[in-house]
């Protein structure tokens, strides 16, 4: 039977208190036993349905976390308060002092300084390969691996992972697969494909506000009731927690990502075709020139199309900040760091979300100094947006 993640969302009877068509938020950080024996249980995890402590479970985040884990068919969720607390918090969870992780080289900046900088303080390390090299992720496993970590569209160079395949290797070794799943919400569901846990930044497409930070774990109830354990669960003793507040809006926000899906893929596939007419440098997995593009297309729901995320090489740092900031005066959209948001954000990958990476692991990836990512909007009118970018790019030189 299908995965069909909108129709999962939209089955979740979640009801307020009151009968409310949005569920009520959860303004408390403690919550009444009418028994000392049941808060003995609760903390114990053998209550169901009852709630201790807002930083190990409140209603609010239940809702949430739940629709999240419908969307991407596993059996649980959480949710935090950020997308790096989503990640540091798994890989805190899984690994120990002397424990290994084999990561995609191309990663968001923070992932890959958490990683490679904050890691080896507690003697775990780290091999960066080239996701897409699978011979080179085999050579790269030891027998004291534990992980095997990638995003399902690698940032800023959108490389398309290969998920079950990734997951056979990790499996073979006893090690767990995780996958940032962050560009691609429902266009690609990482555990149908073998992946052990699905990370999010909600931040981003799945809030597409930017109006608050938070990030989610998908995964299997066994691991989630793993990190929530009161005694040793990553999630519950380093306190990560998501506001309920923000935590009831992402939730409202989460039931209209299906429309803002298949927009923001639109917007973005027609940009690609521009660029490619105009002669333009460019990286989006839509099209055929895309070396991961046969692949994307076996593990993608064709529904939402191949998501807004889009890049181009103006060849130098000059020309980048050059387009960019004429773009911005242009009205195209803002010279902003994250994505998801309605209006399109742009920015130069090397000197800002992946400016952790050192310079020299930066031309290993092959990114280029004049890289500029794009996170594109859900513009009504995206052939007025290109005629104001290609403007903006004849202005600057690059055209």
């Amino acid at each position: 039977m299908k995965h069909d993640p909108v129709k999962n969302l939209f089955d979740l009877k979640q009801f307020g208190e009151f009968g409310d068509v949005n569920p009520s938020v959860t303004d408390s950080a403690t919550f009444t036993f009418m028994q000392a024996k049941t808060m003995t249980e609760t903390f114990k995890g053998e209550a169901e349905g009852c709630f201790l402590y807002s930083r190990h479970w409140n209603p609010s985040n239940k809702y949430l976390a739940d629709a999240m884990a419908a969307m991407e068919g596993t059996e649980a969720g959480w949710v935090t308060a950020s997308g790096m607390s989503a990640i540091t918090t798994v890989l805190m969870h899984l690994c120990k002092s002397g424990d290994h992780i084999v990561s995609s080289m191309t990663t968001y900046g923070g992932t890959f300084a958490f990683m490679l900088n904050w890691l080896p303080k507690y003697n775990i390390e780290v091999s960066f390969v080239d996701i897409t090299d699978l011979e080179a992720v085999k050579a790269a496993i030891r027998p004291n691996t534990k992980v095997i970590y990638t995003e399902t569209m690698t940032n800023p160079l959108l490389q398309i992972s290969d998920i079950p395949s990734l997951s056979e290797i990790a499996h073979e070794m006893g090690a767990k697969l995780v996958v940032d799943n962050t560009f691609t919400p429902l266009i690609v569901a990482p555990a149908l494909h073998g992946a052990d846990i699905v990370l999010y930044s909600l931040t981003k497409f799945v809030n597409g506000k930017n109006d608050c930070v938070a990030g989610a774990i998908c995964a299997s109830q066994q691991f989630i009731n793993e990190i929530i354990d009161v005694n040793d669960g990553t999630a519950m003793l380093l306190g990560p927690v998501l506001d309920p507040f923000r935590s009831s809006s992402v939730l409202k926000n989460l039931h209209t990502l299906h429309i803002r899906m298949k927009q923001h893929s639109y917007n973005a596939m027609y940009l690609a075709k521009k660029f490619k007419e105009a002669g333009i440098k460019f990286i989006y997995p839509g099209l055929t020139e895309h070396p991961g593009h046969s692949l994307m297309k076996k593990m993608m729901n064709t529904d939402f199309g191949f998501g807004g995320m889009i890049a181009i090489d103006t060849q130098t740092v000059e020309k980048a900040n050059a387009l960019m900031e004429c773009m911005e005066m242009a009205d195209v959209g803002y010279l902003a760091v994250s994505l998801g948001y309605f209006k399109t954000l742009f920015s130069n990958s090397g000197k800002s979300t992946s400016s952790e990476v050192p310079d020299d692991i930066q031309r290993q990836m092959g990114l280029s100094e004049g890289l500029v990512r794009f996170s594109v909007g859900l513009d009504h009118d995206i052939e007025n947006t290109w005629q104001r970018i290609q403007r903006c790019m004849v202005q600057t030189g690059i055209l």
